[in-house]
């Protein structure tokens, strides 16, 4: 094999592998102190050496989490960066999601052979980042899902990357491992503010007590790289959310579950009064009704 130049690899059906000596290997990765000696690659090779952020973030994840890694990664595409994530549900794919919904390109970092796109939900999502992007393993084609390859998937994103933005995580996370191989590397890891009150946030304050850097807008993440290529000032409100007048009720809402009984305790407002604000509230998108109660979106 000629390790100088990433070639098509005909017993892996149109995958390109890329050497560590290749002049298409991420620059980044080769600096950490254990690179993967080969890359399997489907799509574009030469896209690896654009700058890129990983996103990344719980499974689990609420719809809150789900649409601000979507803006962000738009907002993060827009400024001309790569985003990079791990093809996982939940964070991961609204992270991919939103670079391509703004024409954007993004890059995913498997725990399997480059054929065997895991989870399998996300076969369709997978063909569309090979499409303008690129998938990237560094196990070889057929190796199907081991719980012990994952840790080692997130030392490429990170490792790929100029910084880990950390959307949503408990504790513990897998999302944290990310950020520690992150911190190990050099690089900068960022973390959203959420409340004390929210489990699934738990990881984003442990980081942030520990030196991550907080995001409230795109901004703030921006500016660390010198990126300006976007208009400043841009949060991760929509501009449709921006121009909507605000509920007197979404205020009272949160990211833990609260009960209609316990909202009717809290205004002393009719609970007719507040399932028709709530019902409103839920078609615009603010609200999410869930079996133990209404959380904030």
């Amino acid at each position: 094999m000629n390790v100088g130049k990433a070639h098509l690899d005909a017993r892996a059906g149109g995958v390109s592998t890329v050497a560590i000596d290749d002049e298409h290997y991420p620059p980044l990765l080769r600096e950490i102190h254990d690179p993967p000696a080969l890359l399997y690659v489907l799509g574009e090779p030469a896209l690896l050496l654009t700058p890129q952020l990983a996103v990344v973030g719980s499974r689990g994840a609420t719809s809150a989490g789900l649409r601000l890694a979507r803006d962000l990664s738009g907002q993060l595409s827009a400024a001309g960066l790569l985003v990079g994530s791990g093809l996982a549900l939940g964070i991961d794919t609204a992270a991919h999601e939103g670079a391509l919904q703004v024409g954007g390109r993004t890059v995913a970092v498997m725990a399997t052979g480059i054929e065997q796109v895991y989870p399998h939900r996300n076969r369709a999502l997978a063909r569309r980042i090979e499409a303008t992007g690129c998938l990237v393993s560094e196990f070889p084609p057929g190796t199907p899902p081991r719980r012990h390859h994952f840790p080692k998937r997130n030392r490429i994103i990170s490792g790929m990357a100029l910084g880990v933005v950390v959307i949503e995580a408990a504790l513990p996370s897998g999302s944290l491992i990310t950020a520690g191989a992150a911190l190990e590397q050099g690089r900068e890891v960022f973390a959203l503010p959420w409340s004390p009150l929210h489990e699934g946030g738990l990881g984003c304050l442990q980081l942030l007590r520990d030196g991550a850097k907080m995001v409230r807008a795109v901004d703030d993440i921006l500016e660390e790289f010198g990126v300006c290529d976007v208009p400043r000032g841009v949060s991760f409100q929509t501009a449709r959310e921006k121009g909507r007048e605000e509920s007197w009720l979404l205020p009272l809402l949160g990211y833990e579950a609260i009960t209609l009984d316990e909202l009717v305790t809290g205004t002393a407002r009719p609970a007719a009064h507040l399932l028709a604000e709530l019902s409103n509230l839920e078609l615009a998108g603010r609200v999410q009704r869930l079996s133990s109660g209404y959380i904030r979106c």
